[in-house]
């Protein structure tokens, strides 16, 4: 997959700006980073300003849509050797971070 580069410009639209709502994690997630929540800051400030990580060019360009258009937003990143989700919903109440085997 393609690393998308924060804010990029893909297929002509420019994501915007976007509310996470309440961030919860879960339990998976809670345990590889040892109950240390700070360590997860840097993926969630990627997801918040529209750096989709390691996702592919479509889903790329389904996050940016989605920025306009109140639909779900999923950002995908390497963490601690795991692939690790970040899932905001598309009325923008919650965003999860997860491992994709709790999804």
């Amino acid at each position: 997959m393609t690393e998308i580069s924060q804010g990029e410009v893909i297929n002509d639209i420019t994501p915007i700006a976007f509310n996470l709502g309440s961030v919860v994690l879960t339990r998976g997630m809670d345990e590889l980073c040892g109950g240390n929540h700070a360590l997860l800051l840097p993926l969630l400030n990627r997801h918040d300003n529209c750096d989709w990580g390691n996702c592919c060019q479509e889903d790329a360009i389904q996050n940016n849509w989605a920025t306009h258009n109140e639909l779900r937003i999923m950002s995908v990143y390497a963490f601690l050797g795991e692939a690790v989700w970040i899932i905001t919903e598309s009325d923008r109440s919650a965003t999860t971070i997860l491992l994709p085997t709790e999804y």
